[in-house]
């Protein structure tokens, strides 16, 4: 087949939807599709272009066989407001539409596949397709309307806000078929009168031949300088949407216990903040991203995975980063209610508390930390999941098949050009 994805997020962004939009990329790749990706400069999850990356130009990335890939200039906000990330997708769109209308007359794909964020990206993507005669597939990482309703970036009764879920309904009714990555997510698109029909799952997925539950203790440990018998971690993207503030809070209910450190690694607009209100604690440590070659050391240092999120987005979203924590063999202590996305794939794994609630959190901590056995039993169980429903080509070899699929069901079409 001939693939055609668009996605504002990709490699050397090293988190979150970069890596599933990469890795889908890279297999479909060497399975031996023909695959053109069109994204964004890298800027995700500082809010800056990468050094090295910036200027008002286009630039082919490094491919490999059968994968060309183009990366398109778009505005960055420092501070990322609901009206600015909606230029700053609109300004991908835009310099994107060139590269999308040439792949689509020249090399005719076969399949268009739409990676949401970037939504307002879509009309270009479903143009491209119109063009080609192409199928096409929409898959929702993050549901941004409602999230954005949810973390008070747009008011949902303001003309914006009925502007933006008026171009969502838009958008949803024009493609072939629409996936994401959880059954509440899909159950979603059902409500928001997506036909069940046009629904898919689609799973984001752990890539277990690069993370490998420690036995003994991470080296990373030593290399920090971490000196303490415990290790609570948080890895990824520093966003509003995911109640970090809990964090320090956690931290400062437990600066009692020497035997603790506290370690949040990564960037994003939330890392300011968070090192305003850890101001005073000495048992928090603040990281840069680590080298992706580092990944299972880092998860391996914890004792506990932290994984935060804010009770209004429970089912908009699902951390991408939550597949790696269950494939390192660490518990995960969560902030989500049970019948959430996020609390189901936990539970049994980890142990939840109410979001924002931080007396609970730092209780379930000490729980966590003072039960080694309910560790080790919990940590064997994230493993098998992780093994059982997270495996990469697990999920993506059988997609492939409804690829092929769906392809089979549109007209036949002219050969790409010469």
């Amino acid at each position: 087949m001939r693939i055609l994805i668009l996605g504002i997020n990709y490699a050397p962004e090293m988190i979150s939807i970069a890596v599933y939009s990469t890795g889908l990329a890279e297999q479909l790749a060497a399975d031996g599709h023909n695959v053109e990706v069109v994204t964004a400069l890298p800027y995700f999850p500082a809010w800056r272009v990468f050094d090295g990356w910036r200027g008002l130009r286009w630039r082919k990335g490094a491919g490999r066989p059968n994968l060309r890939i183009t990366h398109c200039p778009l505005y960055v906000p420092a501070r990322p407001t609901g009206a600015r990330r909606i230029l700053h997708h609109a300004s991908f769109a835009l310099s994107a539409l060139p590269i999308l209308l040439a792949a689509a007359m020249w090399r005719r794909p076969d399949l268009v596949f739409v990676v949401a964020p970037s939504m307002v990206a879509a009309p270009a993507g479903l143009l491209a397709a119109r063009l080609a005669g192409a199928r096409t597939w929409l898959h929702i990482q993050d549901y941004e309307v409602d999230a954005a309703f949810a973390t008070g970036l747009i008011a949902e009764g303001s003309r914006l806000g009925r502007m933006a879920k008026g171009f969502e309904a838009w958008v949803l009714r024009r493609f072939d078929r629409i996936s994401s990555i959880s059954p509440q997510m899909v159950a979603k698109l059902l409500a928001k009168n997506v036909p069940e029909a046009r629904c898919a799952e689609l799973r984001n997925w752990a890539d277990l031949s690069r993370i490998t539950p420690l036995s003994g203790p991470s080296p990373l440990r030593a290399t920090l300088g971490i000196t303490t018998a415990h290790v609570a971690l948080y890895s990824g993207n520093l966003a509003n949407k995911q109640g970090l503030e809990i964090l320090p809070a956690v931290a400062r209910a437990l600066v009692h216990r020497k035997d603790l450190t506290f370690v949040i690694c990564g960037d994003g607009p939330m890392r300011a903040p968070l090192v305003e209100m850890s101001k005073g604690l000495d048992n928090i440590r603040f990281l840069p991203l680590q080298p992706v070659e580092q990944l299972s050391n880092l998860l391996g240092m914890a004792d506990v995975h932290l994984l935060p999120q804010i009770k209004g987005a429970a089912d908009l979203m699902l951390p991408s980063k939550m597949a790696n924590m269950l494939a390192s063999g660490r518990p995960i202590l969560a902030t989500a209610e049970r019948h959430t996305a996020l609390g189901i794939e936990v539970e049994g794994a980890g142990l939840l508390v109410a979001p924002g609630d931080f007396a609970a959190a730092a209780a379930a901590l000490e729980q966590l930390l003072e039960n080694p056995a309910l560790r080790e039993r919990l940590r064997t169980e994230g493993r098998a999941r992780a093994l059982a429903r997270w495996d990469m080509l697990g999920v993506l070899r059988p997609l492939q098949d409804t690829f092929r699929a769906l392809v089979r069901e549109g007209k036949p079409r002219p050969e790409p050009l010469p």
